[in-house]
């Protein structure tokens, strides 16, 4: 499937948001960007503005079928993401997987578009199965305080794939596994922007546990390229998309603190509610549906990100 020319990034302001608009121009669409900014930030489309093709709306995307015009594509990725903020935002994150999800699908459903859900790994929960495929159902608490992101995803998921089988709808499910890069809030209490940020302050990094706990990292160019792969296509998924490469918090860590001067120690804390053990995707999927698998290691990206965060201290 060729993409057309119109397209709709819910959360455009947003870390994965803002990232997609900047590709999807360099790509020559033309682009509307909505977001309410209560976890996005209006700068990171700033230099997006003076662009011929881009467009931002300020509001919320449960009034998305007010934009005016007709859209090929729309890309869901309207919700808060990091436990610091949808625990700011529970209710808010509880509507952008519900209602503001059955809203961009009934855009879709309107102008005949593709419709790209941006699900997360977090439907998983702390995985019983290693590393975990799409066909596993995952280990969530439903009323923990993390619920409120993963059971959202989880029913968006489900709305999706109902509108998929209801009506016919050209749907793309993608489960994003964690991703990093430049334009991370540096406050949103994920790893990788806390180490940074504590490094390049020549502070103690952070480290919630004893540091085993895996992470697999996924740079944000990477990832778009992922999304894009799916939005391109016809596949139905879920789909997962991450780095299969699984690293320990302690060597992320690690890293960190070479790479933003080696001053900072670590310092252990306690680990937060339903923080999962292991993560890693099997993205066999993903390699063989859309001929995609992440190119940058971790120390290319991090050394890329360490270099935007600096601009911040």
């Amino acid at each position: 499937m060729e993409l057309k020319r119109r397209v709709l990034v819910a959360g455009g302001s947003g870390f994965l948001g803002s990232h997609l608009c900047e590709s999807l121009l360099e790509h020559g669409y033309e682009v509307v960007a909505v977001d309410n900014l209560i976890t996005g930030y209006a700068q990171n489309v700033a230099h997006l503005l003076s662009h011929p093709d881009f467009s931002f709306v300020e509001m919320d995307v449960v009034n998305a079928r007010q934009i005016k015009g007709r859209f090929d594509l729309v890309l869901h990725f309207a919700s808060p993401a990091s436990p610091p903020h949808y625990m700011r935002f529970p209710l808010e994150t509880l509507h952008a997987g519900s209602v503001a999800t059955e809203e961009l699908l009934e855009v879709s459903r309107r102008d005949g578009a593709r419709f790209i859900m941006a699900s997360t790994s977090e439907v998983y929960g702390d995985p019983q199965e290693h590393p975990q495929t799409e066909a596993y159902w995952g280990n969530v608490n439903p009323n923990g305080p993390r619920s409120v992101y993963d059971e959202a995803k989880r029913y968006a998921e489900a709305l999706t794939a109902a509108f998929r089988r209801s009506f016919g709808v050209n749907t793309g499910i993608v489960r994003i596994f964690n991703t990093y890069g430049p334009r991370m809030d540096p406050n949103d209490g994920r790893a990788v922007p806390a180490f940074v940020m504590a490094g390049l302050r020549g502070e103690p990094l952070p480290l919630h546990g004893d540091g085993s706990q895996t992470r697999s990292l996924t740079y944000v160019s990477d990832l778009v390229e992922g999304i894009l792969a799916m939005a391109f296509s016809d596949e139905a998924g879920p789909i997962n998309l991450g780095n299969p490469r699984e690293q320990s918090l302690i060597e992320i860590a690690t890293l960190i603190v070479r790479l933003t001067g080696g001053k900072s120690t670590i310092i252990t804390q306690p680990r937060p509610v339903d923080d999962p053990e292991r993560r890693k995707p099997d993205i066999s999927l993903a390699r063989a549906a859309l001929g995609w698998e992440p190119v940058i290691g971790a120390e290319e990206g991090l050394a890329r990100t360490v270099d935007w965060f600096k601009t911040l201290v």
